[in-house]
């Protein structure tokens, strides 16, 4: 094919930029969230590339029609018709009106249907009993609590394959964000608020979880391990976690909640019962002193006040 110089450098640039781009493509298909390990993510990425499907069909051939059209009516093509009059077709006024009309509506409906098939707070249907985790974002680490086993760990989680997981989330400081990529989405947790995230996994391994909302000067390395494992690994991880000599009282609680930037992972065999419930409402309740106050009577008046 011949041309210009200037139309066969930007041809050349164009097939640089498309080698580039299916490089880098490729490059990531080992990312995680491309490699999911749960039914959530699963989801996740069967809409991700459903979406990108439909997108693709506007875009490629804006894309070819732009290299196509660039060739044709270049300044060396003399044989090009030009007509500076032409201003209006009804078939393709038609058709770039109507063909992303028609996939804005597919798409429109498709993230309907999916927003509440993979709403975060809808349990996940299953004849396994779920496991309830308490997590609370402390800066800069992640607190695990087990409500009915009554134990706590930090940086750490386990639960078993193929069980399903009730995250409920909150934050003892800035909002923040939690994430296990190959598992599930992220959520928030706030100060104040408890969140929801449900999950599970379909495949034993280790999974690395983070924080994915700026919290501070620890944010980068609040990270965590989500190990996921059978349940007769899982009962004795349990039964490890329960011969610890450290416990979470409120008062451990409170040096936890201290800033800090160690990542070590720790290990509790009991909690303070309504320990997570508590860190909930100091934020919705201000703490509150009692006085005494003398009326004069037999029976002395107690007045409340805010710290």
């Amino acid at each position: 094919m011949g041309g210009s110089p200037i139309v066969i450098k930007l041809r050349s640039l164009i097939f640089k930029a498309l080698a580039l781009g299916s490089l880098l493509f490729l490059s990531g298909c080992n990312a995680v969230v491309m490699n999911p390990k749960g039914i959530i993510a699963e989801h996740e990425k069967h809409l991700f590339f459903v979406a990108l499907s439909l997108m693709l069909i506007i875009v490629v051939p804006v894309i070819i029609l732009t290299l196509v059209i660039a060739r044709r009516y270049r300044a060396s093509n003399t044989n090009a018709k030009y007509t500076p009059d032409w201003s209006h077709n009804n078939w393709l006024e038609l058709v770039w009106w109507t063909v992303p009309a028609i996939i804005i509506i597919i798409l429109a409906t498709i993230t309907w249907i999916s927003a509440h098939r993979l709403d975060p707070y809808r349990p996940i249907q299953s004849d396994v009993k779920p496991i309830t985790i308490d997590v609370v974002a402390l800066n800069w680490r992640w607190l695990f609590i087990y409500p009915d086993l009554g134990i706590a760990t930090i940086n750490f989680v386990q639960f078993p394959v193929n069980t399903p997981v009730a995250f409920h989330l909150t934050s003892d400081g800035p909002m923040n964000s939690f994430q296990i990529p190959q598992l599930a989405g992220q959520i928030y947790a706030m100060a104040g608020m408890k969140t929801q995230l449900h999950l599970m996994a379909n495949e034993m391994g280790d999974y690395n979880g983070r924080s994915t909302n700026f919290s501070g000067d620890g944010f980068s390395d609040m990270t965590f391990v989500a190990h996921v494992s059978s349940q007769d690994d899982f009962n004795k991880w349990v039964q490890t976690v329960k011969q610890s000599s450290n416990a979470l009282t409120m008062d451990t609680y409170k040096k936890l909640a201290a800033p800090s930037e160690d990542e070590t992972v720790q290990y509790f065999s009991s909690v303070e019962n309504n320990l997570f419930d508590n860190v909930v409402m100091s934020f919705m309740m201000p703490a509150m002193t009692t006085t005494t106050v003398n009326t004069g009577t037999n029976s002395p008046a107690v007045v409340s006040s805010k710290k």
